[in-house]
């Protein structure tokens, strides 16, 4: 142990002057320690949360989807091209489009997705997402009416459930003898899924392909399909390498690029949140400095001995920069341990209830990262020993005949 440690150690066990020297020593610690904690524990949460709607998102699409008419003569060539592409594992067709879902008295836009279920879940886990009713695709009845499955709080807004008839119109009208009209075409709810993602829950619909084509007029056609691959993060690279081996007119876009604003929002919620949480660390490091100071002053007669001994500035500055590691180090890990022990507590039990019917979980998500932790110990460190900079500074420059006669 070094004299400058020995010292340090000494000054922040022996008894202070005054009660008042000994609680803001105390308050440098607990800030430091709260603030940490507080940071911890709110990442997690936010981790967690991002977490679960990234899950949910995923469940709920292909990792990679590409967009681009393609004939029915042409579809198997352009599968076994895809899947030349490393790392492509399936790969399901789909058509695609925008129509009008109307029931009764009421009518509201939908997209309407034609698939091929055998193929389609195996690329995501839509296929779990049912809650009621079944996915069947087949038309059903005596009425030979094609099956659709509807999101559930889509059904919910318009007042449908399973085995009611719905109506699709096409935003495309068609030409007849006698004027134009509407293409429209009549569908049985056969299910209802809930995705715990409001914007698919809210607004999709879901049949066989082959329907659904023949509405938007592709004629046995697709236009597009979806990818999964073996590793979601190398979802980026493959998007760029299925860009130039498809060339114009297709359009390649991965998860994240499909919901690009909700992954920037998250991103900078978490930003902001870490900022205004820094502030509480960056408080207590105020408290440091000003304990700090206050030692300098109540040790003067200290530091005047010792300068006159032959000790160097520098050796008093490195006193009080070990006052101020000793008082961080202990906040940091007293933080630490105080906010994974709330982080593992919240992801145990369920300590705050949340509304299933809007989150469609019943507990907060955590997830704790080791990464997060470590910036957290790494910029609450950093700011507490800028803070014991000025302070070990100004005792180092205290000179040893005033700091003898006025300490």
């Amino acid at each position: 142990m070094s004299a400058e440690l020995f010292i340090a150690l000494r000054y922040l066990k022996a008894k202070r002057k005054g009660l008042f020297s000994m609680i803001t020593t105390f308050i440098g610690i607990a800030g430091v320690a709260i603030g940490v904690a507080a940071l911890i524990v709110t990442l997690s949460i936010m981790n967690g949360f991002q977490s679960d709607i990234k899950k949910k998102i995923i469940d709920a699409q292909a990792h990679i989807t590409v967009y681009g008419q393609i004939e029915n003569e042409e579809i198997d060539y352009f599968t076994k091209k895809v899947k030349s592409v490393s790392e492509v594992e399936k790969v399901s067709p789909f058509v695609f489009g925008q129509a009008i879902l109307t029931f009764k008295n009421r009518s509201t836009g939908v997209i309407v997705k034609g698939f091929d279920a055998k193929k389609e879940f195996q690329i995501n886990n839509l296929e779990k997402s049912l809650v009621y009713g079944n996915w069947g695709g087949e038309k059903t009845g005596s009425d030979n009416v094609q099956g659709i499955v509807l999101g559930e709080e889509l059904a919910k807004n318009i007042g449908a459930w399973v085995g009611d008839f719905v109506i699709l119109v096409s935003p495309k009208a068609v030409s007849t003898s006698i004027g134009i009209f509407p293409k429209m075409k009549k569908f049985k709810i056969i299910g209802l899924i809930r995705t715990g993602y409001y914007e698919f829950d809210s607004g999709m619909a879901y049949t066989a392909i082959d329907p659904v084509s023949e509405f938007f007029g592709l004629n046995g056609g697709i236009n597009g399909m979806g990818l999964m691959l073996s590793d979601i993060k190398h979802a980026d690279k493959i998007s760029v390498l299925l860009k130039s081996k498809l060339g114009f007119p297709f359009t390649v876009k991965t998860y994240a690029d499909m919901n690009r604003t909700l992954f920037s929002a998250l991103k900078l919620e978490k930003f902001i949140m870490t900022i205004i949480l820094a502030l509480i660390i960056l408080v207590a490091t105020f408290n440091i400095a000003s304990n700090l100071l206050l030692m300098s002053v109540e040790k003067m007669r200290d530091i005047g001995i010792l300068r006159s001994i032959g000790a160097k500035a520098s050796f008093v500055r490195k006193i009080f920069l070990w006052e101020g590691n000793l008082v961080a180090l202990s906040g940091i890990i007293i933080g630490v341990i105080l906010g994974l022990s709330i982080s593992l507590f919240i992801a145990k039990y369920p300590v705050v209830q949340l509304p299933a019917d809007i989150y469609y979980i019943t507990k907060v998500p955590v997830q704790i990262k080791v990464l997060d932790v470590l910036a957290t110990i790494v910029v609450s460190y950093a700011l507490c020993m800028l803070s014991a900079v000025y302070p070990a500074l100004r005792a180092a420059s205290i000179s040893p005949v005033d700091a003898v006669r006025y300490g």
